[in-house]
């Protein structure tokens, strides 16, 4: 099952330190944008996986086109896609031995959560960290006003 208790995110977000955010855009007016920035303000390296801006750089970090193609251990995957996109996203994030997956507010794919966590990965599906941080008071900077 899915993580939903507070603890078990609050302790999955504590354990997290190297986040691949798949669908991470360049464009600050998208959220993925603005969760990556606040995500690096907490401390977390993020680490951008989007095919369409590979070779660029977003918030100092360079722009992935594949998870795999990443060569350095990823805690979690934050998925900013579709759900119907998800299924070979976590199929990656097992293959490239994350601990964790996280589909963002309105993302769920029960069958690839089932998957991932077969595989031993945690699952958070239908949230965001952003979110939860704050909710939980585990943030260590507050974001700044839009």
């Amino acid at each position: 099952m899915p993580l939903t208790n507070s603890q078990d995110i609050a302790d999955l977000l504590q354990s997290v330190r190297t986040i691949a955010m798949v669908g991470a855009s360049d464009r600050p007016d998208r959220p993925s944008n603005g969760v990556m920035k606040f995500l690096q303000n907490q401390g977390y390296r993020v680490i951008p996986v989007n095919p369409t801006i590979t070779g660029e750089h977003v918030h100092g970090e360079y722009v992935w086109r594949e998870l795999d193609q990443i060569g350095e251990p990823i805690d979690m995957v934050d998925i900013f896609r579709r759900s119907s996109e998800v299924g070979p996203i976590v199929d990656q994030a097992i293959a490239i031995g994350a601990k964790a997956v996280w589909m963002q507010l309105g993302v769920v794919d029960e069958e690839a959560a089932a998957r991932a966590e077969a595989a031993g990965l945690k699952v958070v599906m239908d949230h965001c960290p952003k979110i939860e941080i704050m909710r939980l008071g585990l943030a260590k900077i507050e974001p700044a006003a839009d």
